[in-house]
């Protein structure tokens, strides 16, 4: 049995239960962690135990139980931070107060590179597309890797729902335009990783999610 190239761990973190991924390339076992909220012991820990070297961070969106600690881990790994796009900025830059809000670290920082659609980032040898998926927030982004059809997709959609749009900044069609238009086409077969709950794939969410499933949307 050949070894697939991509690998991840789902690590819940921070009292939101964010799903950090430890994302991994088994060819040169350089990896990174997207969305690393908080509970950098664990996250650490993790990465040793599965023999990974961290040489970035992957960040989806601006809210703090995605990236509140993302600042930190760079610091002390002497890695980049890669995402998320710049109309979140402003997400970003309240990190602290927001942190203070939920009990959670947060520290805000300027990542070494923002992102826009059609960009790509790698790991180790591994090619991840972006894609920017406003709505949730702004600035949002998705990782997808195509050979492995997996798509790390932050707070955009879970199973059986989608992401909340009543947060400053957020805008409901722009999130279901984002949702058809730049998730659907990768394909039914294609499996995510939401920001949070368990994972899902496009294929099901199109026939039973109550929000966007094909149906659902055709009598809209």
């Amino acid at each position: 049995m050949t070894t697939p190239p991509l690998q991840a761990a789902i690590i819940p973190v921070t009292p939101l239960q964010q799903n950090c991924c430890l994302i991994w390339c088994t060819a040169t076992m350089r990896g990174a962690f997207t969305d690393p909220g908080g509970d950098l012991p664990r996250l650490k820990a993790a990465a040793a135990q599965h023999g990974v070297t961290i040489e970035k961070i992957l960040v989806t969106h601006g809210h703090i139980d995605h990236c509140g600690s993302a600042k930190i881990l760079a610091d002390e790994l002497g890695v980049p931070i890669e995402g998320p796009h710049e109309a979140d900025r402003f997400w970003i830059a309240r990190l602290e107060d927001d942190g203070r809000s939920y009990g959670i670290t947060g520290k805000p920082f300027e990542p070494d590179r923002w992102l826009v659609n059609g960009d790509q980032v790698t790991v180790g040898a591994l090619v991840f597309d972006v894609y920017h998926c406003p709505g949730h927030t702004p600035g949002h982004v998705v990782f997808h890797h195509p050979d492995s059809k997996l798509a790390i997709v932050g707070d955009v959609l879970f199973q059986g729902s989608i992401g909340r749009t009543d947060f400053p900044m957020g805008n409901h069609q722009d999130l279901i335009d984002a949702i058809t238009g730049r998730l659907w086409p990768l394909g039914d077969d294609t499996a995510f990783v939401p920001g949070h709950g368990p994972m899902s794939s496009f294929g099901r969410e199109r026939q039973s999610n109550p929000f966007v499933a094909d149906r659902v949307l055709a009598r809209a």
